[in-house]
């Protein structure tokens, strides 16, 4: 994402409007097939609101949902074949799986009381119908013993497998938005107040106060707010209004592409991710509301995705098409050698600092 003298784009509404649609479109039949007009193929936007209003009315036979992006289908998981009937009648995919999505809460509930170790992370499979727990290299010893014996006593609820790679926030000392001796990536610009302002990562802000757009430039942006760890947003207001600061990702390829709306990340969705150490970079959400214990405190409800990253990614943007996703928060491992990143809900650090995309 840069900030540029081009001409300032047209007022886009987010859209929020296909909530309503959800509650109308939605009405759950107990039918065993979809009906004749069944809805065409949902985007992997389109499938996530549909699969939020499916599963709350599922009440205790909801058990998770995924979208399938090859074959453009929403999965939704239910417990008994009753509910199967239900989803199929509302035009998604049904699979019978063992344990509810309650159930699955409660594993994820025990883990936070009795397993917040640093360096570790866990987030819901709705593929496997587990909690997959990922302890990174530095879990060791009676920490180790500690994490093995809690996911043990969950059974078939969770599987927990190590990870060779390091777990931590993404800053780095570098180029690209500068502070004081640390660099991030910039991950959306924003309107706040009918001013201009840009999203990062919370790390980054709790981390530095003035931002500059090269090392030792001339100050560009001062951080206002960031929430870190718990969350892992920040925002930056710019210090010359007058300039425009279009909603626009970096493609690292001379063109740019046009941000106009938020969205929520569905399991299954192909999804891009853009940062200023190793630019452009695809890959599938493997994992929602994940939690992940950085050695500064956990930080709860991020996106796992299988996308790598590096130091100085941190902020970046994670977009499908001209929709925002996330905000590049930590990952394991590199993109010589393969990893895996978390990414702050963009929606969240929306609405938690009053701004919205121009």
């Amino acid at each position: 994402m840069k900030h540029t003298r081009a001409p300032k784009p047209r007022t886009v509404l987010v859209g929020a409007g296909a909530v309503a649609l959800i509650a109308a479109a939605l009405t759950l039949q107990s039918a065993q097939a979809a009906p004749a007009d069944a809805p065409e193929p949902p985007s992997a936007t389109a499938a996530a609101q549909r699969a939020r209003g499916i599963s709350s009315a599922l009440g205790a036979n909801a058990a998770g949902f995924y979208y399938d992006a090859r074959n453009n289908k929403l999965i939704v998981n239910v417990t008994t074949e009753a509910a199967a009937g239900k989803v199929r009648g509302a035009g998604a995919e049904a699979k019978v799986v063992k344990h509810s999505l309650t159930s699955l809460n409660a594993a994820r509930a025990t883990l936070k009381q009795k397993a917040t170790i640093p360096g570790t992370s866990w987030g819901m499979d709705p593929k496997t119908n587990q909690v997959v727990i990922v302890a990174d290299r530095t879990v060791t010893g009676d920490r180790l013993a500690q994490l093995k014996k809690v996911a043990s006593s969950l059974g078939d609820r969770v599987t927990l497998k190590q990870s060779a790679g390091r777990l931590r926030p993404l800053i780095a000392g570098g180029n690209a938005i500068w502070g004081s001796g640390a660099r991030c990536s910039l991950g959306f610009n924003v309107i706040r107040d009918g001013q201009p302002y840009f999203l990062t990562a919370g790390h980054c802000t709790n981390a530095v106060r003035s931002w500059s757009a090269e090392q030792g430039g001339p100050e560009i942006a001062v951080t206002e707010a960031g929430s870190f760890p718990g969350d892992d947003y920040g925002i930056a207001k710019y210090a010359d209004a007058d300039i425009a600061h279009p909603s626009q990702v970096d493609l690292y390829n001379g063109s740019k592409q046009s941000i106009d709306k938020v969205g929520d990340a569905i399991v299954g969705e192909r999804v891009q991710r853009s940062g200023s150490s190793t630019h452009v970079h695809a890959g599938d959400v493997i994992a929602v509301e994940v939690t992940v214990n950085y050695q500064e405190g956990p930080v709860d409800d991020l996106i796992q995705a299988s996308i790598c990253a590096e130091s100085g990614d941190s902020g970046g943007s994670l977009f499908e098409g001209n929709t925002a996703l996330g905000l590049t928060s930590g990952g394991r491992g590199a993109c010589g050698s393969g990893g895996e990143t978390f990414y702050q809900p963009v929606r969240e650090a929306l609405e938690k600092t009053g701004s919205h995309f121009d």
